[in-house]
């Protein structure tokens, strides 16, 4: 038929089958489940055995500096006395996260010793339920430096044994002995609070020391801080860990030293603040006795009582002046104070603030003490070479330097300011000349006691707000939360684990069926031969046999293997149904390589055909590897001629090589390849092969001709203009797909005749969908055939073979 020849014009269309690529992974179906049964196993045991973790929260809220002082009840408002800058939400989060003060809850708590009691799988740390206590003798300094790892066995209620495999040490010691380990003195105890009788019965302890600053950097790493509030001036407190307890301990602990560490800040400036004033206080008390007596001295020298009667209508009209002269001496008076402070005490202790408002000496102050503070802070967790400590004594040095400038700039502004008051004073005394020189001088002796007892008073107020703010400081921040733990675990998530472990069961078998489809370069099925098949008809696929199975089909055979070779027979019939019947058909049958089973195909089809009461002569055409006397050396008669033969020696007639056999009562007649010549090329290069298969065509229906893999060897592209037509097998898991170009070649220039393709040795138990073709056990066509056990098919093949 037209179908199985038209076949010229390749059609462009999609090779990809998604049904088919499903059933790529479907025929695994087996290892996919098992795959999902082991990571939901794993997903399981994950969560069973892993050590969960909670999360531990605690919220507190900055109290504003403004707010939080008692001094705001002075009448001044306190201000100046803590007149430093906000130190801001953040760094209130960076002294949390300082490591000195990490270290000090660490020590405090005594994080840095672990007690874990061991499981049958799994370790689980005994936070205040460990049954055994450790108690160092040794200095705390060497002990938070320290790091120790041994288990300690309780023998009996009295004593215990003592093992460290770092040190390799191992040896039993009573309850409340001294032992000296590796530099470190110390005692275990029973903890208190257990049962007697019980220490004995308990299980073995590891207990771990590990140094101080290491135990605090991890607590740094796990401390989360975040901001919340419309003011985002509350600050939340989150910890995750296996243990929950440890958290919440840790974390009160931590807030209680912040507040703490804050309050103690707060209360240093004071206390400098009031040191400063009391000693400027006791200064000017002694300036001003010396006022008072020069007053004294001058009146007694001068006999008089009071100089100022006579001079009140002056005071009057230059009183607003003299206020002017007066603030100003006052702030000079300050600044040559400050100055003086500046210059006496070390560097880096913080400034007191007592309210010079002119030229920004105020604002430098409370900048450097803010400084001092910061660089403080630094200096309890680091030394003076820390980078943070080194930028900040920069700047306290620059700021140092700014500070002395700009007082002597405020110093010149004010001198400026009083030189052209005193001028003014000078020309208002030359228009009262008349005063007596008395009235001068009186006049500046009172000032200057004016001075004194206006500073003397400023200062004693300035004491009596520091001390109220020293005695009344509040709390740095104030909890709003006591840590609290969620109930759930944050880590593992079970379900999360489950699904992820069915997941990754899923897809690593997929994975490795992927990597084993994409590397694999065989032929498995008819969808491998697509390209082929486009240009080249496909007749059959040939199911393979099993080791039990007989490879020969029988007379009335209702196997598998017979029901395929009626296919490619029925398939072969629509194939030359159009040709001439009075000459037998020449169908050549070869493959690409040895080893695909054209010898099997040609056999069986053989048999096939003349199990339909056809004259079949099958020739053994493949003289340089000759496998078909493997099939009929059993039922053929000894025959010492074969093809190699009859192409040589032209005495050799056809009668001569022909062999009829009927096994099975399937005649068949067979020409043998016959022994293996040096020149077969040479041999069916001339005319007798043709001559023979001319004679034979009048006598039989079909000629079967089993030739040479057509890529290994020339032969069969020799005589293939002989075929009418030519059945290419193609074997599954062995013919390579990079080799199914050669046949399409060959059909496009033309070298065989009447092309078409088998597929042999299929193996239809990894395809799922092979069923539905109807090829499994009988085809589904119920012809009633019994069952045989295969014991019964193996004395039928031998009796055969016999």
């Amino acid at each position: 038929m037209e179908e199985f020849n038209d076949f010229t014009a390749e059609t462009e269309e999609s090779n990809f089958d998604l049904k088919a690529e499903l059933y790529k992974y479907l025929a695994y179906w087996k290892w996919i489940v098992l795959g999902l049964l082991i990571g939901g196993v794993i997903g399981y045991l994950y969560n069973r055995y892993t050590i969960p973790k909670y999360n531990t929260q605690a919220t507190m809220i900055i109290v504003d500096d403004e707010k939080k002082n008692a001094m705001n009840a002075t009448p001044s408002g306190g201000g100046a006395i803590f007149s430093l800058e906000e130190d801001g939400i953040q760094n209130h989060i960076e002294k949390l996260k300082s490591k000195q003060l990490i270290e000090s809850v660490v020590k405090e708590l005594n994080h840095n010793i672990s007690y874990f009691i061991e499981g049958n799988v799994i370790t689980v740390q005994a936070y205040h339920s460990s049954p055994v206590l450790i108690e160092f003798i040794t200095d705390d300094s060497i002990v938070d430096s320290a790091s120790r790892d041994f288990v300690i066995t309780p023998t009996s209620e009295t004593s215990f044994r003592l093992e460290d495999e770092i040190l390799e040490y191992s040896g039993s010691h009573k309850i409340g002995e001294i032992i000296s380990l590796d530099g470190l003195d110390f005692i275990v105890l029973p903890k208190s609070g257990k049962e007697q009788g019980t220490f004995g019965t308990t299980s073995s302890v590891n207990v771990v020391l590990e140094p101080v600053r290491d135990v605090a950097e991890e607590y740094i790493e796990k401390l989360q801080i975040a901001q919340k509030g419309k003011a985002m001036d509350i600050l939340s407190l989150s910890l995750v860990q296996n243990t929950p307890e440890k958290s919440q301990d840790f974390l009160s602990k931590l807030m209680e030293r912040f507040n703490e560490e804050g309050v103690k800040n707060n209360k240093e400036v004071a206390e400098n603040t009031t040191n400063f004033i009391q000693d400027r206080l006791e200064m000017i008390t002694t300036e001003l006795d010396s006022v008072e007596v020069d007053i004294a001295d001058f009146k007694r020298s001068n006999r008089i009582m009071d100089v100022g009667t006579g001079a009140s209508e002056f005071q009057t009209k230059f009183s607003a002046a003299e206020q002017e002269i007066f603030n100003l001496e006052t702030q000079l008076e300050l600044l040559t104070s400050v100055e003086e402070l500046l210059r006496s005490q070390g560097k880096y202790e913080l400034l007191p603030d007592i309210g010079i408002d002119k030229g920004g000496v105020s604002s430098l102050v409370t900048s450097y003490n803010s400084l001092v503070v910061e660089r403080n802070v630094y200096l309890e967790g680091g030394t003076e070479k820390n980078p943070i400590v080194k930028t900040l004594s920069e700047q306290l040095d620059g700021l140092r330097n700014n500070l002395f400038e700009n007082i002597q700039s405020t110093r010149s502004s004010l001198n400026i300011q009083l030189r052209e008051l005193n001028k003014r004073e000078n020309v208002a005394q030359g228009q009262f000349s008349a005063f007596p020189g008395l009235e001068k001088g009186m006049r500046n002796i009172e000032r200057q006691q004016q001075i004194k007892e206006q500073l003397y008073l400023f200062l004693l107020q300035r004491r009596e707000e520091a001390a109220i703010s020293s005695a009344a400081t509040a709390a740095v921040a104030r909890v709003i939360d006591q840590p609290y733990t969620n109930n759930d675990p944050v880590d593992p998530e079970p379900w999360l684990i489950l699904i992820a472990g069915f997941l990754v069961g899923f897809i690593i078998p997929i994975l490795i069926i992927f990597a084993k489809n994409f590397l694999d370069t065989k032929v498995h099925h008819k969808g491998d031969l697509a390209s082929l098949l486009k240009s080249v008809p496909f007749l059959a696929e040939l199911p393979r046999i099993k080791a039990e199975d007989v490879d020969v089909i029988q007379l009335n055979d209702r196997s598998p293997l017979a029901e395929s070779f009626r296919i490619l027979r029925t398939n072969l019939a629509y194939l030359v149904q159009n040709k001439d019947k009075t000459k037998a058909d020449v169908i050549f049958v070869t493959s690409t390589i040895k080893g695909e089973g054209k010898t099997f195909v040609s056999y069986n089809l053989s048999r096939t055909l003349a199990s339909s009461s056809k004259k079949v002569l099958l020739i053994g055409a493949d003289i340089r590897n000759p496998k078909l006397h493997r099939y009929t050396q059993n039922t053929i008669g000894a025959k010492e001629k074969g093809l190699s033969d009859f192409l040589y020696d032209y005495d050799v007639n056809s009668v001569d090589v022909i062999s009829t056999t009927n096994d099975g009562n399937i005649p068949v007649d067979v020409i043998l390849s016959g022994p293996i010549p040096p020149n077969p090329a040479e041999l069916l290069m001339n005319d007798r092969l043709e001559h023979l298969i001319e004679e034979s065509k009048s006598t039989y229906d079909y000629i079967i001709v089993d030739t040479a893999p057509a890529m290994i060897v020339t032969d069969t592209l020799l005589i293939s203009q002989l075929a009418d037509y030519t059945l290419y097998v193609t074997r599954a898991d062995y013919t390579e797909k990079a080799l199914l170009d050669f046949p399409k070649d060959l059909k496009k220039q033309g070298k065989l005749n009447g092309l078409a393709v088998i597929l042999n040795d299929i193996d239809y138990s990894k395809f799922s969908y092979g069923a539905q073709y109807g090829y499994s056990y009988g085809y589904g066509y119920g012809y009633g055939e019994e069952n045989v056990s295969r014991w019964s098919r193996i004395k039928k093949r031998i009796s055969n073979s016999s």
